[in-house]
């Protein structure tokens, strides 16, 4: 279905070729999960499949792909639009119309199907994706997880051959992301669609691949296999991989039943051993993941420049209602978050997680109740005076990228928040090192651009940071230097809130977790207690080694090195 003969891209002045010598073939009929660190070409590659590179991106595509017979280079995306469906990884820029039922008969009206047709597939779609309820509200009204399936709708409705995603789950929550993968399994199985899938969130994902293509590097050859066989020689595994690595499991396991079938040993010899009990949020304390919190070398270097409050609490939420629109997004949240403590902030699609933060920076007023952030209320406090109190970056990071270069970004950061020149850069340096500064943002990889408006958001060194899926195209890699990085400011008395459905991100790194529901606040407690609690927030070690309460890897690992000694 899709053959790649040779493939090599490379961008005017890049160093060296962003892909070389693709060369295999992806049967049809197959889900085929594309992996590896940020960075080294994986939307370069989907690019070339549904002929955006070169047709749009610009630089030089040399060999040939191939999508049912047609050549990529001389068909053009509108000429390939009857065959390959495409869902990039922002959903707003996948929009042309302004609500979900227009945007899901879209591609089916540029086609010239029957409407009868049309109506039918809508309908089918609409039930697939749990989309009903919200059929007649503007796009721009809906939370990104719901922005995300209409994307993904959008392209399933003119029931294309080949499906191209790029992190297709990342603004998904847990149960949303399982019924999107469990319909992508439905059209491969049922009705021989090829899906070629990006992906970071690899514990979600791989179970459901047929084969695993793994990107090792930039410009470096590719590996195409069995899931398991690429896995256990990948760079980035999802930790109930690890998981089996750490138990000498043969093959590594991909699932938690796998995993909880082949770590027998490991679970009775954890039997014995106790994970560490949860400790309150303070300078050096161990998070929730067992690691101490150590400052980075660009904290060592750095001061906090926001007022100081002689209280240990940062934010104070209190019966706080906000409408938007026709929309009741929060009723009676109730929320206090203290120096040094980090809190996740989880719920499905539309909970009401980013409206919260929103408030909390002033972006929302409240319609009810009272918002108070280092004793100011942000919606009436000037903007550069509220940088001070409380930073937010974004599920969209472009939205703070304005530069023509990163160096520029910086510098433009460094003046704004009054910071020592080189403080922005520093950061940048340490979330994801090798970006030079003359890159321009847009060609930033979408946890790249993540991590560079991170780096803007911390320069100021606000008291309060919220982040609104900071994880979304992050590889592992890059979101352990994140959370590196993240615990330091706990540890320094910064408060962190954090909306987020990776739910390892949220054992790794929360001391609490808050779980919201239709706006309002149906869970809030120490991480164990909550996640270990839910089944649905329930990170993959957790699953494999209940009923103990182990959390992450990184616990286990400790704890049987502590006991070897």
């Amino acid at each position: 279905m899709i053959r790649f003969e040779d493939v090599s891209v490379r961008y005017e002045d890049a160093s060296g070729p962003t892909l070389r010598g693709v060369d295999l073939s992806v049967p049809e009929g197959e889900l085929v999960l594309l992996v590896g660190p940020s960075g080294v070409g994986k939307s370069t590659l989907l690019g070339t499949v549904s002929g955006l590179v070169p047709h749009f991106t610009g630089g030089t595509l040399s060999g040939r792909v191939t999508v049912a017979g047609r050549d990529t280079r001389t068909h053009k995306p509108r000429e390939l639009a009857d065959v390959v469906g495409t869902v990039g990884q922002d959903p707003l820029a996948h929009f042309v119309t302004d609500t979900v039922e227009d945007e899901l008969a879209y591609g089916m009206e540029s086609l010239g199907l029957a409407p009868g047709v049309m109506r039918r597939r809508v309908e089918e779609t609409l039930d697939l994706l749990g989309l009903a309820e919200l059929r007649d509200r503007p796009l721009t009204t809906l939370s990104g997880g719901q922005q995300q399936r209409v994307a993904i709708g959008s392209v399933l409705t003119p029931h294309p051959r080949v499906l191209v995603l790029d992190e297709p789950t990342s603004a998904l929550d847990p149960g949303a992301a399982e019924e999107v993968l469990a319909m992508l399994q439905r059209l491969v199985h049922d009705l021989g669609t090829t899906v070629l899938m990006a992906e970071h969130r690899l514990e979600r994902v791989v179970q459901y691949a047929d084969q695993v293509l793994l990107l090792p590097g930039p410009g470096e050859a590719p590996v195409l296999g069995d899931p398991a066989e690429v896995m256990a020689v990948s760079p980035v595994y999802p930790p109930v991989v690890e998981l089996g690595r750490l138990a000498g499991a043969e093959p590594v396991p991909l699932t938690v039943r796998d995993a909880r079938r082949r770590t027998g040993g490991l679970r009775e010899r954890l039997a014995a051993l106790q994970p560490p009990p949860p400790e309150p949020a303070a300078d050096g304390a161990p998070g929730p993941g067992g690691r101490r919190s150590r400052p980075s070398a660009w904290l060592a270097r750095t001061r906090r420049t926001g007022p100081e409050s002689p209280a240990r609490a940062v934010a104070d939420v209190a019966r706080l209602a906000v409408r938007r629109g026709r929309v009741e997004a929060l009723r009676r949240v109730d929320l206090t978050v203290s120096r040094g403590e980090t809190v996740a902030l989880m719920g499905r699609n539309g909970a009401g997680k980013s409206t919260l933060l929103s408030a909390l920076v002033g972006l929302l007023p409240p319609t009810a109740g009272s918002v108070r952030v280092g004793g100011a209320t942000p919606h009436r406090t000037q903007p550069r005076e509220l940088i001070r109190r409380v930073g937010l970056v974004p599920q969209e990071p472009r939205d703070l990228l304005y530069a023509d270069t990163v160096a520029a970004e910086c510098r433009a950061a460094d003046q704004d928040a009054d910071a020592a020149p080189g403080t922005c850069r520093d950061l940048v340096a340490e979330l994801l090192p090798g970006i030079a500064d003359g890159t321009h943002p847009r060609d930033l990889s979408e946890g790249q651009r993540l991590a560079l408006a991170l780096a803007i958001v911390l320069t100021a060194r606000p008291p309060l940071l919220l982040l609104d899926e900071p994880t979304r195209g992050l590889d592992y890699a890059a979101k352990a230097r994140l959370v590196a990085v993240l615990r330091s400011l706990a540890a320094e008395g910064h408060a962190i809130v954090l909306a987020t459905h990776d739910v390892e991100l949220a054992a790794e790194l929360a001391h609490r977790v808050v779980i919201l529901a239709d706006g309002e606040v149906v869970a809030d407690g120490p991480t164990t207690e909550v996640v270990v609690a839910s089944p649905a927030f329930a990170p993959q070690v957790t699953k494999v080694l209940a009923p103990q309460q182990w959390l992450t890897v990184t616990q286990v690992r400790n704890a049987l090195e502590a006991d070897g000694d």
